[in-house]
């Protein structure tokens, strides 16, 4: 994959996460997330690319742009593409850590489609890639992952969505004896945090959105993890929607070659909220910075990129108490 590509997205999730970073605890996520949907979306098309939108916003007639379908770019290169203009809604909102401006891309056909629903998830970073399994028990994951690690239960730190539909989770994770960093959004970051070293996340488990898995898994092929997940449908109607798409695996296993079917997936994150992984958007009186990480899963390599972006590029004003 070229270098210049990945400075071309690279600078696609900064005009993302700089947009949304100005909505930064104002209280108000849809307008967070329709300017960074916007600035996306305007990146995009500066991009010499023929891409199409495969993981979004959501089906044309819920999205005006960055719907799954929609091509962007102006011209060359076919790719897909899976977006997550802001993860992290309410973290931004509210001025809660970890909230990310996220993409990932490879080649035409290489992202899987997955429809509108929830995954079961279970996520780990290269040190224990061979030690968990979508079907084992959550206890059975924790033990295989300290002993992978060469460190007692205890020592392990479990990231989990805090939501009621994983009550039961927390409690058998807590009876195993390993602690638990519960997090209100943003799985994503759970997921891709276990793979990094000093984020002190040893492993992500439990229910989120199917989208943001195959975000999930493209970083974690690039670097090396596992990411394992079974869709977990919220009713008939959606399993059945999901059969007429053709979507593989309706109640099986969704290894990371079924979600990210390439060697040439790539993945980048713009930080817009401080957090563990990245930092969050700083604005200043000549210009502005950003935190971003950019992995390729071609050449190996985790790029960890601080830009600072000179005033003139974007109109704002600062507030100096």
């Amino acid at each position: 994959m070229r270098t210049t590509r990945i400075v071309e997205m690279l600078e696609v999730t900064e005009a993302a996460a700089l947009a949304a970073g100005r909505w930064m605890g104002k209280g108000d996520k849809h307008a967070a997330d329709d300017a960074a949907v916007e600035a996306m979306r305007t990146a995009f098309n500066q991009v010499g690319m023929d891409g199409t939108i495969v993981i979004g916003e959501g089906e044309r007639d819920e999205a005006p742009m960055l719907f799954i379908g929609e091509k962007v770019g102006c011209g060359g290169e076919p790719i897909d593409i899976a977006v997550d203009p802001l993860e992290g809604t309410n973290l931004t909102a509210y001025g809660q850590p970890n909230s990310l401006a996220v993409l990932a891309f490879g080649p035409n056909g290489s992202l899987l489609h997955a429809p509108d629903t929830y995954m079961n998830k279970v996520a780990v970073g290269p040190a224990a890639a061979d030690a968990v399994h979508i079907d084992l028990s959550p206890t059975e994951n924790i033990r295989n992952v300290a002993k992978a690690l060469k460190r007692p239960v205890e020592d392990l730190v479990v990231c989990i969505l805090d939501r009621d539909r994983h009550r039961d989770l927390i409690a058998e994770v807590r009876a195993a004896g390993a602690r638990i960093r519960l997090i209100s959004d943003g799985d994503v970051f759970g997921a891709v945090a276990t793979a990094i070293e000093g984020t002190g996340i040893h492993l992500y488990l439990g229910i989120g959105a199917a989208p943001e898995g195959v975000l999930a898994c493209a970083a974690m092929k690039c670097i090396g993890g596992c990411f394992m997940g079974r869709f977990a449908w919220r009713n008939e109607e959606e399993r059945q929607r999901a059969i007429t798409m053709g979507t593989p695996h309706i109640d099986g296993i969704l290894e990371m070659d079924t979600l990210v079917n390439t060697d040439e997936a790539a993945f980048i994150a713009t930080g817009v909220t401080d957090g563990e992984l990245l930092r969050g958007v700083k604005y200043f009186g000549q210009g502005s910075r950003t935190h971003s990480i950019a992995m390729e899963n071609s050449t190996g390599t985790v790029r960890f990129v601080e830009t600072v972006h000179r005033a003139g590029a974007e109109k704002f004003w600062v507030r100096r108490d």
